[in-house]
């Protein structure tokens, strides 16, 4: 996607896509910070065991 569009409105990276008489209608999603912590773990490729042993591990006295 041309970096101009993505600028011009906010430089989305994600879109949910739809059609409608004939046209294709990209419509920005906006990431909440969650989806940005799951989006980040999920590169990192840690499970939910990795979280849990590393909470577990900061807990120990």
């Amino acid at each position: 996607m041309s970096r101009s569009i993505t600028k011009a409105i906010g430089g989305s990276e994600y879109f949910d896509v739809k059609v409608e008489s004939g046209q294709i209608i990209l419509i920005p999603i906006k990431m909440q910070r969650a989806d940005a912590v799951r989006t980040k773990l999920a590169a990192l490729q840690l499970t939910e065991q990795d979280i849990s042993d590393a909470v577990n591990w900061a807990r120990k006295p």
